[in-house]
């Protein structure tokens, strides 16, 4: 079985990509009735759909994996304790379960990644969700400790009121996007045109 594809994805840290070449490979192999299931890179196949939220495709994968290889290769069932915690919405949960394993040296770096992008959301759901947040609720939702979560935020331009142990959030200037009317088109076209003729 050929996993060049998934590694070179992983060296080249397309990690967005790494789910469809696991799907895409998977159904190649089973079609072609090679048996894969001893070999089958689950752990990253499970971590690629949650890199993209695509967690229903993941849940639909830990179903399928046999019991015997969840039993043997605990690294499986590590990946599966962040995707439970991000079913359940419980964000200072998947910043446990990513702490709570020692990742082998060929995951590292793609849960790595992971963390940093769902830093990075729950950072943006905390922007848009509230004005102001206890430094405390901050460190849970972003899994770090007070010190860190009050430097990362105070680096994204929030506030801090020490006497208080508050943050106020700053929020991000809104782009809107200006929509051009078909009819102004038209008649910008056809004033041009005009002053052309």
């Amino acid at each position: 079985m050929d996993l060049s594809a998934v590694t070179a994805a992983l060296e080249s840290k397309s990690y967005n990509k790494v789910a469809d070449i696991c799907d895409n490979l998977m159904l190649q192999v089973a079609a072609d009735g090679v048996a894969f299931h001893n070999d089958w890179p689950y752990a990253i196949h499970l971590l690629s759909h949650f890199y993209v939220h695509d967690i229903n495709s993941a849940r639909f994968l830990w179903k399928t994996i046999p019991f015997l290889i969840k039993e043997n290769k605990p690294e499986i069932t590590a990946v599966w304790k962040i995707g439970q915690q991000l079913w359940l919405r419980n964000y200072g949960g998947v910043h446990e379960a990513i702490r709570g394993y020692e990742w082998s040296q060929e995951l590292q770096g793609f849960v790595s990644a992971f963390s940093e992008l769902y830093t990075k959301e729950v950072f943006q759901l905390l922007v848009s969700a509230y004005s102001t947040i206890s430094i405390e609720d901050a460190a849970l939702f972003l899994g770090m400790s007070k010190e860190d979560a009050t430097s990362y935020v105070l680096q994204q331009g929030w506030t801090v009121d020490s006497s208080s142990g508050m943050l106020t959030v700053k929020k991000q200037p809104v782009v809107t996007e200006q929509k051009l009317d078909p009819r102004k088109l038209q008649q910008l076209t056809e004033y041009v045109f005009h002053l052309e003729h």
